[in-house]
């Protein structure tokens, strides 16, 4: 046990440990600060000589490092630096699973030019300088997410002390924002964890555990977070890590603690061979192919994280310091970081239940087939607590269901993000059944069957035949419009639609569809339920392919159109990557299913006529006939073999392109034309969308687009990227291919308008 570790390392400090024991030093009284009424942020207190300044910014679940904070924490610092009765600090956040969240990026988007962001980032490098060369050792208390500014401040203290807990994670996010750590971070953290594990977390901005990060030396000793006792599990351990932090703090100031970490061999091996200049080149160079391969040069950030971490080890602290600041200052006014930064603001918009607490919790969840899609629907909702009852019409789809599940969980364990104990306890909130038994007690239904209507009708009376009044019926449908699958309902307004993405366990995305008789209570019910299976969650109203799939439609169709032109599957991947789309246009059609591809067409093309037309749908017809179905078959454009992750080309695709070839037009076909072709009819399908009052908001619409569809994460969004870009540049585009190919590429009037009216944003 990690607890038993870090008290016996305790009890080798003997005087410390009997102090900590003492009756009479854990009741002594605060030493409240001069200042301590007129603080919002920060407060500190002095427990024998050590001074326990604690962090909560108020009405906020997380802690941010905005100005009001810095400016307080300095002032604290200082009169801690100045006061000869303390000897030690320790840093600590009174927030349950938060000790520092990062940087305000409002603080960020509030300055105009790159010099300001460069003040910005000058001022925290100066503030962590001094906390780094602090006479009295500093100890960082890290329960929750500590990420970016909050990691940087403590890896600037002398001391780490982090609780054992899930909610715990470390890391730089920064590059996710299109900046990078702007307050030291990429010169302390080179130095502290070696430079290729420096470079994995600021070029990636993944989460480091505790346990993990005490191996790589990003904190020192690790602390079991503690059970309910008259106070919560949440309470305790933050008091518990206090109790633990004060006395490594005294030990520390004692000289009774060492600095020196003891390294493993492997740790000085690297080390030793990252201070030969010839093998450091050879990283940089290994590292910059890896970043330009993976962002095809579409995100600044990460070549510059290369160069600043370079300039620091290569000439000095002084001029790495400088570097970050002005690297910091020149990325935080691209077009890509506003995109990032518009697309976190999005997130934590679409991560709240704009319409309240439900009347009735959802604790109950039946599914009704235990296809793909059902099964990874309850692998996310038993993950979460939810008591599931999985349903399917065969005992084999059933046994293939539920193996799914547990083998989505048993990967967790390999991952060690999870026990084998944790496993099955979660496993077991899982019921498979072939029949309708439990359902009187369900709080929800969601039906994964087949897109079929009738088929849908049908499981909706039975399910209505057992359900209590109380209970909602929610459909994964894809593109059939819900209002026609509530039409056999006995109570459309308990009726809804939650589109889940696959696969669902990895795609953050659920997009919520109401019909004019959906309840509000309803809609509340399938957020929250969303919410706490950890979605990201878009509200739409109902309409044929409602937002996500019809805006995927018609770029679709103008996938096949540009097959049918000459352009092979592989260099359209190609392109479609090299735009910023995470999957080729081909691909997709083949991971989607090309029956369901076909499907879909057929049902939007019904509805919204001409409009959604391009290619010729016979392409999709032929492959379907001939069984390839996609990546599920094997085949598709692409031959797929299982365990191999290298794809050929489908050479008996061949001659159905062949027989369905038509002549590209020379003036609408250059490379960039085939990008744009594609992108323009996304970006005016989703305007129509905002339009027409499908979509609430723009940021909706973005969301939607990127956590759902794919779409290019450096443009912001269709909604973003017609601002970034310009609304007359999208409308020149179109009218260009409108020219070639009609009323397919006829822009709507919204972007008309925008384009009209330059000041006119989407955001303003």
């Amino acid at each position: 046990m990690v607890a038993s570790r870090a008290i016996g390392s305790l009890r080798r400090f003997t005087n410390a440990s009997r102090t900590l024991r003492c009756t009479g030093y854990i009741c002594r009284n605060f030493t409240g600060s001069t200042a301590l009424r007129t603080r919002t942020h920060i407060n500190y207190g002095i427990k024998g000589d050590v001074a326990v300044v604690r962090i909560n910014s108020p009405n906020s679940k997380v802690n941010v490092l905005n100005k009001e904070l810095q400016s307080e924490f300095t002032e604290v610092m200082n009169e801690i630096w100045a006061s000869d009765q303390v000897r030690s600090a320790v840093l600590i956040s009174s927030k349950p699973g938060c000790f520092i969240a990062g940087a305000d990026i409002d603080m960020l988007s509030a300055c105009k030019t790159p010099e300001e962001v460069t003040q910005l980032s000058q001022e925290g490098q100066k503030t962590f300088e001094k906390l780094e060369k602090s006479p009295k050792p500093i100890v960082a208390a890290i329960n929750g997410s500590c990420l970016g500014g909050g990691l940087e401040l403590a890896i600037s203290c002398q001391y780490r002390i982090a609780t054992k807990d899930k909610k715990t994670v470390l890391g730089v996010p920064e590059v996710l924002l299109g900046i990078l750590p702007g307050a030291g971070g990429t010169q302390r953290l080179p130095k502290m964890v070696g430079i290729p594990a420096a470079f994995d977390m600021m070029l990636t901005g993944r989460n480091i555990r505790a346990d993990r990060a005490k191996r790589m030396g990003l904190v020192d000793q690790l602390v079991e977070p503690l059970g309910p006792g008259l106070k919560s599990p949440e309470d305790r351990t933050i008091e518990y890590l206090e109790e633990v932090a004060v006395t490594f703090a005294k030990g520390l100031a004692d000289k009774k603690i060492s600095l020196k970490r003891n390294k493993g061999l492997m740790e000085k091996l690297t080390s030793y061979a990252m201070n030969i200049p010839f093998v450091r080149q050879q990283v940089y160079k290994k590292v910059e192919e890896q970043v330009q391969k993976q962002t095809k040069g579409l995100y600044p950030a990460p070549l510059k994280i290369i160069d600043v971490v370079k300039t620091g080890l290569e000439q000095g602290k002084e001029a790495g310091y400088l570097a970050e600041s002005q690297k910091f200052g020149e990325l935080a006014m691209t077009r890509e970081s506003k995109a990032l930064m518009g697309l976190y603001r999005g997130q934590v918009l679409c991560k709240k239940n704009k319409f309240g607490a439900p009347q009735k919790e959802v604790k109950n969840l039946a599914i009704l087939g235990a296809g793909l899609m059902g099964a990874g629907i309850a692998q996310v909702s038993v993950d979460k607590g939810l008591k599931t009852i999985l349903k399917d019409a065969t005992l084999a789809g059933l046994g293939r269901g539920q193996q799914q599940v547990f083998k989505g969980l048993n990967d967790k364990v390999k991952k060690k993000t999870l026990s084998s104990f944790e496993r099955d306890f979660i496993f077991n909130n899982l019921t498979g059944q072939l029949d309708y038994q439990d359902f009187e007690k369900a709080d929800m239904v969601i039906e994964a069957v087949f897109e079929d209507l009738s088929l849908k009708h049908k499981v909706l009376k039975e399910v209505e035949a057992v359900i209590p009044a109380h209970c909602i019926f929610a459909s994964n449908t894809s593109a059939l419009p819900i209002n026609e699958i509530a039409a056999v309902s006995k109570r459309p307004e308990k009726v809804i639609g939650m589109h889940y993405f696959s696969p669902v366990d990895k795609m953050q995305l659920l997009e919520i569809i109401t019909t004019d008789k959906t309840s509000k209570d309803t809609t509340a019910s399938a957020a929250a339920v969303g919410l706490k299976q950890g979605k990201v969650i878009i509200v739409v109203k109902d309409g044929p392919g409602f937002y996500t799939t019809r805006c995927l439609a018609p770029m679709m169709s103008e996938v096949l159109r540009i097959l049918q032109e000459g352009v092979d599957p592989k260099k359209l991947d190609s392109l479609t990557t090299g735009f910023g789309f995470p999957v080729g246009a081909a691909t997709l059609v083949d991971e989607v299913g090309v029956d369901v591809a076909k499907h879909v067409a057929e049902d939007l093309n019904k509805a919204f006529g001409e409009r959604f037309g391009g290619g010729n749908p016979e392409l999709l017809k032929q492959m379907v006939s001939k069984g390839f179905l996609g990546r599920k078959s094997g085949k598709g454009f692409y031959i797929y073999q299982q365990g191999v992750k290298s794809k050929n080309l489908n050479s008996d695709m061949d001659s159905i392109l062949a027989s369905l070839q038509v002549p590209p037009k020379s003036d609408v076909s250059s490379d960039e034309d085939v990008q744009y072709r594609l992108v323009t009819r996304f970006v005016n399908e989703a305007a129509m969308c905002l339009q027409e009052g499908i979509l609430a908001t723009p940021a909706e619409g973005d969301i939607g687009a990127v956590f759902g569809l794919g779409f290019p994460p450096c443009l912001g969004g269709p909604f973003r990227f017609v601002d970034l870009f310009g609304a007359q540049k999208v409308v020149d585009r179109l009218r260009k291919y409108e020219a070639a190919y009609g009323s397919q590429f006829t822009p709507c009037q919204l972007l008309i308008d925008h384009a009209n009216s330059p000041n006119k944003k989407f955001y303003q």
